[in-house]
């Protein structure tokens, strides 16, 4: 499935998605650190084989989708004021950063515009758009688009990862994945705390309930900070 079809697919997800009760209590979140240590100049560092267009196309994708993830979730915090949203909100900045620097390394143009809510990629646009809309109904509402994000990010670090070739791409998309699990337990067990069941939006209902049944993970491919507690 390409990148365009899936995120097609999201935005016909946004659609079909029910509303729910508002105003749940919280629980804490998790902020995961992965690391892409920018290449200096002349160093050997630098000396890197291109990426293919469609590894290039795609490290910018990630990079867009993070600050996707990292705008909602500011702006969930700056409508709600309770957790996860500031921590998770780190997290993702933390992602942005280690995606910055692998289009550093590589010489690729930075897609992301530094104003909060802002996109070159029309369609993360209209996606951002359509979720800061579902998210300011309720806090509920708001836990849930959390979730929804992350499961469309955990399907696409898996795509990513299996399209590269390169391992440092492999390394973070890794990292990144190893946290968007994390913080689909989050937003999970805070909605279920409530006795809500949470249910799958994006990925299969099996995926899901595998990922939040199981315990949040730390270290390794989570990279430093990765964990966290449910």
């Amino acid at each position: 499935m390409t990148m365009n079809t899936k995120r097609n697919l999201i935005a016909a997800t946004l659609t079909l998605l029910l509303s729910g009760p508002a105003f749940l209590t919280t629980t804490p979140a998790i902020a995961a650190g992965p690391t892409a240590k920018p290449c200096r100049p002349g160093s050997s560092a630098c000396q890197v084989q291109p990426l293919s267009a469609a590894e290039a196309d795609t490290l910018s994708f990630m990079r867009e989708e993070e600050k996707l993830a990292r705008d909602i979730y500011l702006s969930m915090d700056q409508a709600w004021g309770l957790p996860p949203f500031s921590n998770i909100a780190v997290s993702e900045q933390k992602h942005m950063d280690a995606i910055k620097a692998l289009l550093d390394r590589y010489r690729l143009t930075d897609p992301a515009l530094s104003e909060i809510g802002a996109f070159k990629n029309d369609e993360l646009q209209q996606i951002y758009d359509d979720l800061l809309a579902r998210g300011e109904l309720s806090y509920l509402e708001a836990l849930q688009v959390g979730g929804l994000i992350e499961e469309v990010d955990i399907e696409d670090n898996e795509a990513a990862i299996a399209a590269t070739t390169h391992a440092d791409l492999a390394q973070v998309y890794a990292s990144l994945l190893c946290g968007s699990r994390n913080h689909l337990r989050s937003f999970a067990a805070t909605i279920e705390a409530q006795g809500v069941a949470y249910e799958a939006q994006y990925l299969d209902q099996e995926v899901v309930d595998a990922i939040i049944d199981s315990p949040m993970e730390r270290g390794g491919a989570c990279g430093a900070g990765g964990g966290g507690k449910r």
